[in-house]
């Protein structure tokens, strides 16, 4: 049985077996996506903006 997907842009259902875009349907669906990203219409979220470290109560090992 050939596992099938959704293609996260177009929603078309494809085979994940042997598919040179995936989980992309398309070379198209793909820059599509890509675009997204490069004009920062999606982002991952980064709540280190919002965390406090008091440097002064580190050791070196804590330092990364």
């Amino acid at each position: 049985m050939s596992t099938k997907v959704k293609c996260p842009k177009c929603k078309k259902e494809v085979l994940w077996e042997n598919n040179k875009w995936r989980p992309f349907c398309s070379e198209r669906c793909k820059m599509i996506d890509l675009g997204t990203w490069a004009k920062e219409d999606y982002c991952i979220s980064d709540d280190s903006d919002h965390v406090t470290i008091d440097k002064g109560n580190l050791d070196q090992e804590d330092i990364v």
